[in-house]
């Protein structure tokens, strides 16, 4: 019981959430024309219990996000299955990279060059013979809001470029996170300079492939600009616990 709801009620509402976001992701990708399996739905499950993490795993999700470290470490060491994929979607400290590299399995918010450089010797330091090597994607500020952290777009091909040398580290692709905004229509052109971004990256870095871009407002659009990645919160969770 969560909140003195029933888990077997809490698992019939997600079912149904989930069922229908899957559903708008199909119709978003059909609608560009393309394959269904290019993108990946990430749940985030931020202030979430683990008893609801849980039950989407159950209700088949794989890809989980989380933006505070502490409270996803404490997640990721109750619940760990092997085909489980942890992702960092937050902004990180470069103080509290030492405990991200270890525990999750991707992380989308690398947001500067010495963020990078941290976390590449981080890994190295634990992975001198294991050759591992973490994905990272680098997190751009395209509408340049003065409260959010990112690069600036006109620094990811330099940026990129020094990233991908770190041998520990792989550019796997963009993220962004949308202004709010009352219509949708109007993150279109922010997600369509990321695509474009990443086309022009992809020319010299190969494993650029990744866009990760769109959340529970506006996932289906995204998908239409192109997005392999959408983190999509509320729509399978319901509304944030209190912070």
């Amino acid at each position: 019981m969560i909140d003195n709801i029933p888990l077997n009620q809490i698992e019939t509402e997600m079912r149904a959430s989930i069922a229908q976001v899957q559903a708008n992701i199909a119709n978003a990708a059909k609608k560009a024309g393309r394959d269904l399996s290019e993108v990946t739905l990430v749940a985030v499950s931020k202030t979430k219990p683990l008893e609801m993490i849980q039950i989407a795993y159950n209700l088949g999700i794989r890809h989980f996000g989380e933006n505070r470290v502490q409270e996803a470490l404490t997640k990721i060491a109750a619940f760990h299955p092997d085909d489980l994929v942890w992702h960092m979607i937050g902004h990180l400290q470069t103080n509290k990279a030492r405990k991200v590299v270890s525990a999750f399995d991707i992380i989308q918010s690398v947001d500067s060059l010495h963020l990078a450089q941290t976390l590449e010797r981080l890994i190295a330091e634990e992975a001198e013979e294991s050759g591992k090597r973490l994905p990272v994607l680098l997190e751009v500020n395209v509408a340049a809001e003065a409260s959010k952290a990112g690069l600036a777009l006109s620094d990811v091909p330099s940026v990129a470029r020094q990233i991908a040398t770190l041998p520990h580290l792989e550019v796997r692709g963009l993220m962004t996170v949308a202004p709010q905004v009352e219509d949708a229509e109007g993150v279109r052109p922010v997600f369509r300079a990321l695509r474009q971004a990443r086309d022009q990256l992809r020319s010299e870095l190969t494993s650029c492939v990744e866009l990760s871009m769109g959340m529970t407002n506006d996932y289906a659009i995204a998908i239409e600009e192109g997005a392999t990645i959408v983190r999509v919160g509320r729509a399978i969770f319901g509304a944030r616990e209190p912070v």
